[in-house]
């Protein structure tokens, strides 16, 4: 242990409830840091468990991103017992894997037992088949069907999202009879805003909201008071179409059902939340190219997943530079078209990126249908004109001072109209095409769009400054 001075005397204060470890910029405090580092150091289990298992699990979860990596497992194994697994839940998949395969399975399974069916779902899923077998066969039989159950759904389904743990009666109950249940038994979920109604096969009828529940007489049959169900989610249905449904129809909690309309979970909103949150964190890294790339990866894993996209790029301006060379004789008795040509492109470039990240954008969010496209691509065309009317001017009439030649103002002006209106078509017909024939716009429409304004402005300011003064 230390010596006891005023930093230690912090260290080892009594549990403040009351403490934000947080800056004003929401990042975790660097004295709160330094603290939990040389508590670490010293082995400190007692200063541990009163500040940090305290901690909300998305506390603990941003304090295990924010501390350096050889501390996360020594926090981990100090804590013990006292280690909120969900917490593993709030870190990014590189950090989550490396404390979970360095926790023995026998923790793990003890672990999961106290968690939610969703967030233990979200934790074996990452483990390999011999480690996740080996924890589920040391659960409950009741808990391990239903774990068994959410994994062989598709990864990225409703199924791998929900909650197995929900509240069902049958439609000839009464609300006492209900109440008493909620208040008896003991294997309910912690928290939920809905009462489903199901038949004698677990196929759903119906459900019934708390406070209809709270307002109606005891005698009442729950049949008389139940609503049906008009957005039950099959549990094959990707999440992201899921968390659409959610926002379209203001839900809190949905049933989840089988292809039989059987009733098999519940998904929340808490769930959908983080859906949303990471459906668009992976369409912003997917438009630059950078794949699952997280921020703890380390060099070798971050040179694979950009490596792929920068290899394709580099044959996208293989062919821009070849557009070039037709023009070299033109390029070399005219040195000033050397130096306004990248200006075209780039122009061209920037214009068509901004139109595809609000047609990406709009296509995930589906905001853009076959219904609207055509007043859509009217829109973007219609901008990329007077877009490129202004900016010919503007630039028409710089290169044309710059080089005292207002003839290379003109020819500059028309190449930088042809390729606005290019980028504008670009921005928005490439992802529309890419999602029309089911590729993820997402992924490829920044290098179509790219190599498109790139070669188009090119092609269009070398080609007609060589018809218009004839070199």
């Amino acid at each position: 242990m230390t010596e006891t001075g005023e930093d230690d005397r912090i260290r080892r204060r009594p549990d403040d409830e009351g403490a934000d470890i947080y800056d004003e910029d929401g990042n975790v405090r660097s004295d709160f840091l330094a603290l939990v580092g040389a508590a670490i150091a010293d082995r400190d289990t007692i200063f541990l468990r009163q500040n940090v298992a305290r901690l909300h699990e998305s506390e603990i979860g941003d304090l295990l991103e924010s501390i350096q990596p050889d501390q996360r497992l020594a926090l981990v194994r100090l804590l013990g017992d006292d280690f909120d697994m969900t917490a593993l839940t709030e870190v990014d998949e590189t950090i989550r894997r490396e404390i979970v395969d360095q926790i023995p399975n026998e923790q793990i399974a003890a672990a999961i037992g106290d968690l939610d069916s969703d967030d233990a779902v979200y934790i074996l899923e990452d483990l390999d088949k011999e480690d996740r077998e080996e924890i589920l066969a040391q659960l409950p039989f009741t808990e391990r069907v239903r774990l068994r159950r959410a994994l062989d759904y598709p990864e990225s389904s409703a199924g791998r999202r929900m909650q197995t743990e929900f509240v069902a009666v049958p439609p000839f109950w009464t609300v006492g009879q209900t109440i008493d249940y909620m208040r008896e038994e003991e294997d309910l979920p912690y928290s939920f805003t809905q009462i489903f109604v199901i038949d004698p096969t677990f196929k759903l009828l119906g459900a019934v909201d708390l406070d209809q529940i709270l307002r109606t007489k005891r005698q009442t049959k729950i049949e008389a008071i139940m609503r049906e169900t008009t957005h039950p989610i099959p549990a094959e249905m990707d999440q992201e179409e899921a968390a659409h449904l959610f926002e379209q129809y203001d839900l809190l909690s949905a049933a989840v059902v089988d292809e039989n309309e059987r009733l098999v979970g519940v998904l929340t909103i808490d769930d959908v939340v983080d859906v949303i949150h990471e459906e668009a964190d992976e369409d912003i890294k997917r438009l630059g190219g950078v794949g699952d790339e997280e921020l703890s990866d380390n060099v070798i894993s971050t040179v694979r997943s950009r490596f792929l996209w920068l290899m394709i790029n580099l044959g996208t301006a293989m062919l821009s530079a070849s557009v070039i060379g037709l023009f070299d004789a033109s390029i070399e008795k005219m040195i000033a078209l050397a130096v306004l040509m990248p200006i075209v492109a780039s122009m061209g470039g920037n214009a068509g990126t901004q139109t595809m990240t609000v047609t990406v954008r709009a296509l995930a969010t589906r905001d853009l249908d076959i219904y609207n496209a055509g007043r859509i691509i009217r829109r973007e065309a219609g901008v990329g004109i007077m877009n490129g009317i202004v900016f010919a001017s503007i630039m028409g009439t710089i290169a044309g001072t710059w080089f005292h030649d207002y003839q290379l103002g003109m020819v500059i002006g028309a190449a930088m109209i042809i390729n606005l209106m290019a980028a504008a078509l670009a921005g928005i017909l490439w992802p529309l095409l890419l999602d029309k024939v089911g590729a993820d716009p997402a992924i490829a429409s920044s290098v179509f769009v790219t190599t498109v304004t790139d070669c188009t402005g090119f092609f269009a300011f070398l080609g007609i400054a060589t018809w218009w003064f004839g070199i």
